[in-house]
């Protein structure tokens, strides 16, 4: 990731559910932010594979 494009992006989770997916996130070797990404890469993904490519340049507009 470039650190030029980076932003910060807050999210209100339940304590709960934060608590399990750190959790889950732990085993699997990842930290909560890197497959909160790792999930975003795989939605857009799919988004893209039904509706065609994202074009930012449009949506900019």
């Amino acid at each position: 990731m470039n650190k030029d494009n980076e932003k910060h992006f807050g999210l209100r989770v339940d304590g709960e559910i934060l608590a399990k997916f750190r959790y889950v996130c732990g085993y699997v070797g990842r930290s909560a932010n890197s497959q909160i990404i790792q999930l975003m890469l795989k939605f857009i993904s799919n988004y893209e594979k039904e509706h065609g490519k994202i074009d930012l340049d449009e949506i900019k507009k």
